[in-house]
């Protein structure tokens, strides 16, 4: 059975360098804690950045979860990750039952490009084509990035925020 992955772009007014580093160096500032395994008691959630470092979150009393693995790293170009969590939030610790996410970045004239690919849902073992249109509707990939596009022009009108010498 073959699942049709799900596609979303959206452009950016900054170059794919500022996208790229606000997916990855800001992760925490956009993705939603309630769209983690920890929830509410989310402490911090990021990407390593190199192939082969974890996707992962803290959650209560410094718990580290690992929800992912870094499959391609081409700053800042590209990068895509597994997406070992079922659709309950549990984790799924083996990569061949996991899905797959990509994210280009593109330039384009007043900014950047930015496609991402959920594929590979087939490979989830309950009920896969309910856990691709959870992530295809409204609240699900379209919500999370919508909220990163945000951070995105938050962060181009106000590139100092949250740093701290």
């Amino acid at each position: 059975m073959s699942i049709d992955p799900i596609r979303l772009s959206a452009d950016l007014a900054v170059d794919p360098d500022a996208a790229f580093a606000t997916f990855v160096d800001r992760f925490g500032d956009w993705w939603p804690p309630e769209y983690s395994w920890s929830g509410g008691s989310l402490e911090s959630i990021g990407i390593e950045p190199r192939v082969g470092g974890f996707c992962f979150e803290r959650g209560p009393y410094g718990l580290r979860l690992d929800w992912g693995r870094v499959t391609a790293w081409d700053p800042p170009r590209r990068l895509a990750f597994s997406w070992q969590m079922e659709m309950d939030r549990t984790p799924q610790p083996n990569p061949a039952r996991a899905s797959e996410v990509e994210v280009r970045f593109e330039p384009v004239a007043g900014g950047s490009r930015v496609t991402l690919v959920h594929d590979a849902f087939e490979r989830h073992a309950v009920r896969p084509d309910a856990y691709r249109e959870a992530l295809a509707a409204p609240d699900g990939w379209p919500r999370i990035l919508d909220r990163y596009a945000a951070r995105v022009r938050r962060t181009s009108e106000a590139p100092w925020e949250g740093l701290t010498t």
